[in-house]
């Protein structure tokens, strides 16, 4: 799971309905800087209150039915539906600007007409690498019949099941590996759903005041009340995958890991969230994790298939996405190519120089394609290459590297090496990436 952070290009609007509250509500999606995170801010105060959507800012009071932000006496209701647009997409970094207690429900109870404004708005990468939250041994949390456990997995996977004595739902399974595309087309669009005598419960204590059929799917002994019927056949358990991915996004950061949750629902989900940033703290407390504005040798190794002896590239320093790229490399007294190359006068060889060069630039160009660990670089040319003094132990090698063309998968670009400022070498070099 290696990719760049990302927000939306350009600014939009999102009108509509309350769920609980019935009010007419704008939102106004805006871009924001890599490493913001999604954060909420209520528009209607003076002065304007922002929310992070991360753990601490959970509301800890008796919600039942959705879930809710809070920030002192300031509160944001049923915010899991758009959350889960926001993260099914893979976007980051996001200002999330409501002037009401409550977001517009999407009009039809799914997260479809979000996912379209979210695309129509478009999407940035931002140079900047994002750091899953990568579950290593397993996390569980049980309470009376209701069971989440996360479990290490390559990818981000959320199997559920539900339980239902209305033979209407039943019992419900479903296991789907989560990327913005199975999520647009398997989850997006699934509706919410409620028992007619919850609704008539809901309606007794003064809640989903905007709730319709038009924006519900409502189910009783005898079936659905809408006039549309099931978007799936399982549509009731993909909408609890859309609720636990819209609750998970809670955490901060994506999620590396296979969730498996069985009779689950919002209040489970937060308490899950809240364990998940327990085992956060604690591992933060013994392991250094990654910095947040570079490309560590972690990350890189995640990315490029190259290891000892051949792996050049130590650290990647500045990432413009399709753009430019800043890369370096220590050079040390133990590189293996000394032994040979010169005993008693070490000199880097021109070619790795050359090499080390490339895999910067192959960092650039694998960070612009999905599931960039699924692909390898190819040289394909280096033209006009010249080398302009010798890199020698204790050097430290500065990649500054542009994109001339990109094509698909074939790019050519030009790079510079530096030593103190200076020029060491540089060249052209054309490249594509395949399929491993």
């Amino acid at each position: 799971m290696v990719r760049q952070q990302r927000t939306i290009k350009v600014p939009f609007t999102f009108k509509g309905t309350g769920l609980h509250t019935g009010k007419e509500v704008t939102t106004v999606f805006r871009p924001a800087e890599a490493g913001t995170g999604v954060i909420f801010r209520r528009v209607d105060l003076d002065p304007v209150v922002e929310i992070p959507a991360t753990p601490e800012f959970i509301h800890t009071g008796d919600i039942k039915r959705n879930t809710t932000l809070s920030s002192g006496e300031t509160v944001i209701h049923t915010v899991e539906h758009i959350l889960a647009g926001v993260s099914g997409l893979q976007v980051d970094n996001l200002y999330i600007d409501i002037d009401a207690d409550e977001p517009p429900e999407p009009k039809d109870g799914s997260c479809a007409s979000l996912v379209d404004a979210l695309n129509l708005a478009g999407f940035m990468n931002q140079g900047i690498p994002v750091h899953a939250f990568k579950v290593t041994t397993p996390i569980s949390y049980q309470k009376d019949d209701i069971e989440i456990i996360a479990l290490p997995y390559d990818g981000f996977k959320v199997s559920f099941t539900i339980e239902y004595e209305n033979p209407h739902i039943g019992t419900q399974f479903i296991s789907i590996d989560i990327d913005p595309e199975t999520f647009q087309r398997e989850i997006a669009p699934s509706r919410t759903f409620a028992l007619m005598s919850d609704v008539d419960m809901l309606k007794a204590e003064g809640l989903i005041k905007g709730g319709s059929l038009e924006n519900a799917v409502v189910v009783d002994k005898n079936g659905i009340l809408n006039k549309e019927p099931l978007r799936f056949p399982d549509e009731f358990v993909r909408h609890k995958v859309l609720d636990i991915i819209g609750d998970l996004s809670l955490l901060g950061q994506p999620i590396q890991g296979h969730i498996i949750a069985v009779r689950s629902g919002h209040n489970y989900n937060l308490e899950f969230v809240r364990l998940l940033d327990a085992d956060r703290r604690k591992k933060a407390r013994t392991v250094m994790g990654p910095g947040n504005d570079f490309w560590d040798i972690n990350v890189i190794q995640e990315i490029m298939p190259h290891r000892y002896p051949f792996l050049l590239i130590d650290r990647i320093l500045e990432l413009e996405d399709k753009k430019r790229v800043v890369g370096i490399k220590n050079v040390t007294i133990n590189e293996p190519f000394f032994v040979g190359h010169f005993p008693g006068h070490p000199i880097m060889p021109a070619v790795l120089i050359i090499e080390a060069m490339a895999q910067v630039g192959g960092i650039l160009l694998l960070s612009s394609v999905d599931s960039p660990e699924k692909y390898l670089v190819y040289f394909r040319g280096i033209d006009r290459a010249k080398f302009r003094r010798p890199v020698v132990p204790g050097d430290q090698l500065r990649f500054e590297l542009e994109m001339i063309s990109l094509k698909r998968r074939f790019c050519k670009m030009r790079g510079k090496a530096y030593v103190d400022g200076k020029v060491v070498a540089e060249a052209d070099l054309s490249s594509t990436i395949v399929l491993r």
